[in-house]
């Protein structure tokens, strides 16, 4: 597969991916205001703190470094794919072994809510343990999806199973709000069997077809997708076991510090364009040029959201949580606590592109080296965590994070730097904004503040109108500053993030 070929399903793939997480968003959001009106808000809580945390912590401690591993370096055609599945099926026991220590933690060590709100805790960190377990199922099956692009199956597969967990849910707030934490553990093992299922049902009927034939699929029968000796060859490929081991060093690391948005399409993509820990002269130069290309767009896609985010976000906040919660969430320090974290969310995203790129130009040596460095973050960063949040509470705990981000930013930064420094690429001009769209931000950020302090929020509906339509005039300039200036992002989005207009430009 050409490197444009890789760049096109890879933009294929984070465009859906894009609008799945914002549909995900919307209904995450639209389900949380419903449940209110039937459960406490403190179960509420539980459920998207304490369960969620325990079920993101153990699957991606379980999978994130076999997925990094066998996604890189052109991983399908360097290594036997039946010695990738049976590396990444190691994910399922090392998943029960987390699951195992987790819920001791959950429930022995982590403070216990009240039963009389937030009734059967204790089965529900037992069953949210046992939905992560179950997605490893899926793992194999997910690498070949990223690994070949099967764009449809991912998107059907997650909608199918988030509509699913939505339905649940509603029907068992509506009809059995008795049943507490047992309603959302039900949902999420809804949740992940599905994903299972559609994985699993998806390529049973695709291996051995025409289609699979006429793709050059690497396996041929179902019995493939299950651990097995491979004659002449070691169960494993252990090269990638070692780098495996080196990544999952790293994700352990990066779980204390907290984990940035990951771009997987495009640490796909750039893991098959760029050769692991070779040097720019040494790869050839049209993939290197590609690769720059993409990363500078990037760059500036994700520096322009963010900025508006932080911008709109500041004095905006106020006003969101008190249309998503009225003065329960917007009294006291909670739009404070939104302002500092859309600041946040623009180094989430800067950050998230760079280590994209630099995890997979990483040679396994500067991956260990880098782990080092992680530990000296993940020690600063508990310790700012304590000093901030005694100083200043939940605003000093987005603080350490921010900090902690900042660094592995500047780390990152100086890895790219160096990386094209006897090149002809400049991919770090992307952080650099025009002056046009600096101004117009700057503008907004004065004017909607304003905005903010005369008509919102304690003065009537119309006033909170007259304050949305002058951050929308804002927004509208900021955007036609961003057409006006940044006309490579636009073409870069047009016809790599948008798949109807590549359709056009083919």
């Amino acid at each position: 597969m050409s490197s444009q070929d890789v760049l096109k399903n890879a933009s294929t793939l984070a465009s859906y991916n894009v609008l799945l997480q914002v549909m995900f968003r919307v209904l995450t959001f639209l389900l949380n205001a419903f449940t209110l009106r039937f459960v406490s808000k403190e179960l509420i809580g539980v459920v998207n703190v304490r369960l969620t945390l325990l079920y993101t912590t153990l699957v991606f401690l379980s999978r994130e470094a076999f997925r990094r591993a066998c996604l890189s370096g052109g991983s399908g055609t360097k290594h036997s794919w039946r010695q990738v599945i049976n590396l990444l099926w190691l994910t399922l026991p090392l998943g029960v072994l987390w699951a195992s220590l987790l819920i001791c933690v959950w429930l022995w060590l982590l403070e216990v809510p009240d039963p009389q709100g937030v009734p059967y805790y204790g089965p529900a960190v037992v069953l949210f343990a046992l939905a992560g377990v179950q997605e490893l199922l899926s793992e194999p099956l997910w690498v070949l999806t990223q690994a070949h692009m099967f764009v449809q199956l991912k998107v059907v597969a997650e909608s199918l199973a988030m509509i699913a967990k939505c339905s649940i849910t509603v029907v068992l707030v509506v009809s059995a709000p008795e049943w507490g934490l047992y309603i959302f553990s039900a949902a999420q093992l809804v949740y992940t069997g599905f994903l299972v299922l559609c994985y699993a049902v998806y390529f049973i009927r695709f291996l051995g077809s025409k289609e699979a034939a006429k793709k050059g699929f690497p396996l041929h029968h179902v019995g493939d997708l299950l651990p097995c000796r491979i004659d002449g060859e070691p169960m494993v490929d252990w090269t990638l076991a070692q780098l495996t081991w080196s990544f999952f060093k790293q994700s352990f690391l990066k779980q204390i510090l907290t984990e940035g948005e990951r771009y997987e399409s495009f640490y796909i993509f750039f893991a098959k364009v760029l050769e692991r820990g070779r040097d720019v002269k040494s790869q050839k130069q049209e993939e290197v040029a590609i690769a720059a290309e993409v990363l500078e767009c990037l760059l500036k896609l994700v520096l322009v959201i963010g900025l508006i985010i932080t911008v709109f976000g500041y004095a905006y906040s106020h006003l969101a949580l008190d249309i998503y919660g009225g003065s329960l969430l917007s009294s006291g320090a909670g739009p404070t606590l939104l302002r500092c974290y859309s600041c946040y969310v623009l180094l989430l995203a800067v950050n998230g592109v760079t280590e994209c790129f630099v995890f997979a130009a990483m040679s396994q040596k500067e991956v260990d080296k880098y782990n080092l460095v992680m530990l000296a973050l993940s020690v600063s960063f508990l310790f700012l965590s304590y000093i901030l949040t005694w100083w200043a509470g939940g605003v000093g705990f987005i603080m350490a994070n921010c900090l902690n981000m900042g660094l592995r930013i500047l780390h990152s930064l100086l890895y790219i730097y160096n990386y094209f420094k006897f090149s002809q690429w400049r991919p770090l001009r992307g952080l650099v904004p025009s002056p046009l769209l600096l101004g117009a931000l700057v503008v907004s950020a004065g004017v909607t503040a304003v905005s903010e302090s005369v008509f919102c929020c304690d003065s009537g509906w119309l006033l909170r109108l007259v304050h949305v339509s002058v951050g929308a005039v804002c927004l509208l300039g900021v955007l036609v500053a961003v057409l006006l200036t940044e006309t490579h992002l636009i073409q870069f989005v047009r016809t790599q993030l948008l798949p109807q207009f590549r359709k056009k430009h083919a």
